[in-house]
């Protein structure tokens, strides 16, 4: 929004010197021959050209010549116009990357499972798979075939059942089997394969370094079971379920010892807490 000082700078149809807004938005090219200003005009200009103040039917044209009276009450040549900027409380000549980003931004329903996939000491890339498959964005089978009529959506890696968020993550044979050997030592009588119990625990209070050591298993798998899954679909040979529990349990082990070397408080002993738990 512009505030007037001498109106030099401010366009009296394109800029938005008063509450009622962009004029040209709300007259539209009628406006200008109602008003009797041409389309270049500046405020300044329509206050100091001596016009008549004319009198109108329409309540919007009536509105203006109300804001122009107040306009030229207060007007000032020795003051330059100034830019402000839309903050939540009001407009401001100060500009706010934040307040602009959120009054601009479409606010949703905030998901309580959000700071636990992108918690600290977090990989990058297993957190974004995580993310995508939590919001059910992946490409599953059951997702293409929605656009891509007629296609096999029989899962790749047991060839059991239709190809779904819930089925590839966590109830297939092959994906149970890895979550079950992973998780089942830390999360003992609360031990589940469903997802939406999964991502409900996720978000549970509970000791750091178990909640630690079930968020970051959880996400390497599945990176691991994802990328396995797109192998397969591409032609190339699977990998053994007993080498991809091999190659997930290592890249566990090697973060937690890297945590564990860094002396993050509540990690003091991540490592040794996991090898406690292997079945």
């Amino acid at each position: 929004m512009k505030e007037v000082g001498n109106g030099r700078h401010t366009s009296f149809w394109y800029d938005k010197w008063c509450d009622l807004g962009v004029l040209a938005e709300i007259l539209g090219d009628r406006g200008i021959i109602d008003m009797g200003v041409r389309r270049e005009a500046t405020v300044e200009e329509v206050l100091n050209n001596h016009r008549r103040r004319r009198r109108h039917r329409g309540a919007s044209l009536q509105d203006i010549e109300k804001e122009l009276g107040k306009l030229a009450e207060k007007q000032s040549n020795s003051e330059l116009d100034k830019d402000l900027w839309r903050w939540s409380s009001g407009f401001k000549q100060k500009f706010s990357t934040m307040e602009t980003w959120q009054l601009i931004r479409e606010t949703g329903l905030q998901c309580d499972w959000g700071s636990r996939v992108w918690f600290s000491k977090a990989t990058p890339k297993f957190a974004f798979i995580t993310w995508l498959a939590f919001k059910d964005r992946l490409s599953t089978l059951d997702r293409v075939s929605r656009w891509s009529q007629g296609i096999d959506t029989t899962c790749v890696l047991c060839k059991n059942a239709p190809e779904t968020r819930s089925h590839i993550f966590f109830e297939c044979a092959v994906s149970s089997h890895i979550w079950e050997q992973l998780t089942k030592g830390i999360m003992r009588n609360s031990y589940s394969n469903s997802c939406e119990t999964v991502m409900r625990l996720i978000s549970a209070s509970m000791e750091k370094k178990k909640r630690f050591c079930i968020n970051y298993a959880l996400q390497v798998a599945m990176y691991f079971l994802w990328r396995e899954r797109n192998k397969r679909r591409h032609g190339e040979p699977p990998m053994p379920l007993s080498v991809m529990l091999k190659l997930i349990d290592k890249t566990i082990r090697n973060k937690l010892s890297l945590v564990q070397g860094k002396r993050v408080k509540g990690l003091e002993e991540v490592l040794q807490f996991w090898f406690s738990t292997r079945l």
